[in-house]
């Protein structure tokens, strides 16, 4: 038996159905479970002294692609919109292989979990030059992160009216194929799984309406979730009027892409009538609150969303359009862009907070994490409050949130320890970043 306690915490954070915080708090994990909650417990394990310390749930990433870590700040598409960005871009991506996917992800992988993250999703939609979703899920497998990686696609190429070159794009049948493949080889539907597959076409201007009916088909056929980009920005919406008569949620809808098995990233452009439909029928949203910024698509209407009970997690999206992997950075740019949209008591740092972390397992459907109650799976994150960032902070829970720091200090998921005192244990980190630099120069060569 495998047994550890935390004890001793300034604050244990435990997103549970009261919301508790508990001072002085103690966290007792067994075999990868979390045993106890509480103040005065007791092991004959392992102790980890958390005083001067913020205990919460690890934090979940609801969109990202992991391989764009390999492209950030990349000259020509650090000041286009969208569309421009993309097409920027492309060409690069498509020099990847299975070796720059690999070790991009684990880079992206390693900056997420340093900055708190203990699950993660991945949308990876290209796949040049034999590139396969099994590079992803073997990087997170060997850097011990919850992975939830999507089969993305584009089928829809620049001669046939879409965005991505043709050079990128594959052949329907074949998409459905592979996504079937992927499924039934690595799709974990068990509590505690540490790898659970979706379905996720790229976007409404890179696939077919064909391909989304028929992947919506497919994944409830196999029981698993759906994923797309939606609404992102004005452009996106000019799209779906121009090419199908109509907005993106009634797109979703008409398609099957709604449902309590479905988050769409971005919504940024959705209109009320969107929102309630999401409300109504238990879709979520990924909210990317810095690559929003960024690629200047506009402030997601997140207090509406949640107000109407829309299910909203947090998201970095791309590091090529962010260009950042940090999760509680995220948190902290979420609580700002509402209250400049909204005013200063839009929301709350508690509130960012059960997004960053309950509100992202409620998104992926993984009702066994993002809280700290007994039963819930043991994926913590520890954070330092003793430094620079929170020194004369008066709440250390906001203080987490509206000072820092950005970096955790120890963090384990299922349990298992992948950062300690601020590095990352499972992976030579410095090597990767080494590989990571080579790989990116000889791609600007």
């Amino acid at each position: 038996m495998s047994e550890f306690l935390i004890r001793n915490a300034d604050a244990v954070v435990t997103m549970d159905a009261t919301r508790r915080e508990i001072a002085g708090g103690d966290v007792l994990v067994r075999n990868g479970v979390i045993a106890a909650v509480g103040q005065g417990l007791t092991t004959t394990g392992q102790v980890i002294e958390a005083r001067g310390a913020v205990v919460t749930p690890g934090l979940v990433n609801t969109h990202h692609h992991l391989y764009q870590t390999l492209t950030r700040a990349v000259p020509g598409g650090q000041d286009a919109l969208l569309f421009g960005w993309l097409k920027t871009l492309y060409p690069i991506w498509s020099k990847f292989g299975p070796e720059e996917m690999r070790v991009s992800a684990l880079a992206g992988l390693a900056e997420l979990a340093l900055s708190g993250c203990t699950l993660t999703s991945d949308h990876l939609y290209l796949y040049p030059n034999g590139a396969r979703l099994e590079d992803t899920i073997d990087a997170a497998r060997e850097i011990g992160m919850r992975f939830h990686p999507t089969r993305g696609a584009m089928s829809i190429g620049e001669s046939a009216g879409g965005l991505p070159p043709d050079a990128l794009v594959e052949q329907e049948q074949a998409i459905l194929k592979d996504m079937e493949r992927v499924v039934d080889a690595f799709h974990d539907p068990a509590d505690g799984a540490m790898v659970r597959v979706g379905l996720a076409p790229c976007s409404p201007f890179s696939v077919s309406r064909n391909l989304m009916r028929d992947a919506a088909v497919l994944a409830r056929d196999k029981g698993v979730m759906l994923h797309t980009h939606l609404a992102e920005n004005d452009e996106d919406i000019a799209y779906s009027l121009a090419q199908f008569g109509c907005r993106p949620g009634q797109y979703a809808e008409d398609l099957g892409w709604t449902g309590d098995d479905v988050w769409h990233a971005h919504c940024v452009k959705l209109d009320g009538q969107e929102i309630d439909l999401f409300a109504r029928s238990g879709t979520g949203v990924a909210h990317c609150p810095c690559s929003n910024c960024r690629l200047g698509s506009g402030i997601a209407p997140v207090r509406a969303m949640r107000d109407r009970g829309v299910k909203v997690g947090l998201g970095v999206d791309g590091s090529a359009s962010n260009d950042a992997g940090n999760l509680i950075a995220e948190a902290r740019q979420a609580l700002l862009l509402q209250r400049v949209a909204r005013g200063a008591d839009a929301m709350s740092a508690r509130e960012t907070l059960e997004i960053a972390t309950l509100g992202g397992a409620q998104v992926l459907g993984r009702a066994d994490c993002g809280a700290l109650e007994e039963g819930k799976r043991a994926d913590i994150a520890i954070w330092d409050m003793t430094g620079i960032e929170a020194a004369g902070s008066w709440d250390p829970v906001a203080a987490l949130v509206l000072c820092g720091p950005t970096r955790v200090r120890d963090l384990f998921v299922e349990g298992r320890e992948v950062v300690r005192d601020g590095q990352v244990t499972t992976i030579d980190l410095p090597r990767v970043i080494e590989l990571q630099n080579r790989m990116a120069a000889r791609l600007a060569g």
